[in-house]
This record gives C-alpha cells, structure tokens and sequence, in this order.
C-alpha cells in the first residue's frame, strides 16, 4: 500500500458529508475500534449515531492513506481537554476534525499542530448576545459596527478562527475565547491578532479561513507559518 505524500509545509483538508455515506456504514463500522462502537452506541437517535460512525470511520481512512495501513490498527490517544493524536508518532502526522450539520471536515498536517472549525451560518445566533458572552471587547465592537446582514457571516467567522486557534492549542475552551483577538471583518485576511498571555504568540500561528459549502465557514490554525492549503472532497 503506498502513502499519500504529504509534506511539511503544507496542509490537507478533507470534506465530507457525513448523511451521504449510509452505504458505506457497515464498512465503517468494522474499522472502527471497540471504545468507538461504545460510544456510537450511545447516541439517542439513529442519525446521531449513523453520522459519528461515518466520521470516525472516515478520519481512520483518511489517515490510514497517509500511513499505508489498515483503518482498524490506528490507535488513538487523548489529551487532557480531549484532543485526539494518533498513539504511533513514527510519521509525525498531525490532524483535526470538525462537524457541524451533514458536512465534516478532516485537517492533516505533518510536524506542526493543526485545528480546524466548520459551523453552518445561523442569522439567530449572530442576533443574541453570545458575542458578548465569548468575544473580547474590541471583537464585538468591530462585529456590531457592521451592517446588520453582514454580521451573521463576521460572526462565525470569528467564532471558527477562535475554535480552530483552541483546538490546535488542544487546551479546550478553558484557554477563555475572550483572551485572545482575530480578525472578523469580510475582506480582512484571516489572523490570530493579539493574545493577552503572551506578546509573541500571535507570530507562531498561522490562521486560513474559506466557505467549504454554502451556508458554512471554515477555519484553519496551523503552528508556524507559509503553509500551503489544499482542499478536497473525500474520497478524493
């Protein structure tokens, strides 16, 4: 079996819709370990349970073609705020999920940390007071001088780049989204702009952000920079 080349200045995304699968859910579930099937079985409704074996099932494809290996031998282990890292570091893979709806995506890089974040825009949410609740006093000042149909859009894109930085930090939301600042405003590149610990931080993140369907924004947090992003659907 030969691996799929990957170097270390770049990083792969992997789109999926996890609803479209249902075919292939047998298949999944056999490569799927016993603590996997576990927590599948846990799930309430079918659907929820149907669409986490699919995206355990693909994360083990995916990363076996990287790996030239058979799904099922992956093994995983967990970090302190629940961070998944392959258990077999002799190929310096690095990787990061995220659903939101029917689509997942699957970020993969090599020798650096990477976080992805995907939400489906909700116009509901941006109107409340959940910017206020989680974003910095600068970030809802910038969201709330935008017009008002722009800000749905502003508003998630904040809110992916600012999961996409924690989840890369793999510190969980006990990092206080508040702490730091990105950028948020359409047109502006995406950016880590300021972190409130440490002055240097913002300079050893890199932040890439994209639409990977409509009605969705994305986001990336690579460790480093001059990261080469490449974006396709699986299987690809």
């Amino acid at each position: 079996m030969t691996s799929l080349a990957l170097d270390g200045d770049e990083v792969h995304v992997w789109r999926a819709a996890s609803d479209l699968m249902a075919g292939r859910l047998e298949d999944l579930s056999q490569s799927l370990s016993a603590d996997e099937r576990t927590r599948a079985g846990r799930f309430a409704f079918r659907r929820d349970r149907d669409r986490f074996i699919v995206r355990r099932g693909l994360l083990r494809a995916i990363l076996a073609r990287y790996l030239a290996v058979d799904p099922a031998r992956l093994q995983f282990d967990y970090g302190a705020s629940g961070k998944p890292a392959l258990a077999w570091q002799g190929a310096g893979i690095r990787f990061n999920l995220s659903h939101s709806a029917g689509l997942v995506l699957y970020a993969v890089a090599r020798g650096r940390e990477v976080g992805v974040d995907v939400e489906q825009i909700r116009t509901a949410i941006a109107q409340e007071r959940v910017p206020e609740h989680f974003f910095s006093p600068r970030e809802v000042a910038a969201l709330r001088a935008l017009p008002v149909d722009a800000q749905p859009e502003a508003f998630f894109a904040c809110w992916t780049r600012k999961e996409a930085y924690v989840k890369a930090r793999g510190e969980g939301l006990g990092l206080g989204l508040d702490r730091f600042e990105v950028s948020l405003v359409p047109g502006e590149p995406a950016a880590l702009l300021h972190t409130a610990d440490d002055a240097d931080e913002a300079s050893r993140w890199s932040l890439q952000a994209w639409a990977p369907a409509r009605g969705y924004v994305a986001a990336l947090a690579v460790e480093g920079q001059a990261c080469r992003l490449t974006c396709r659907p699986w299987p690809g």
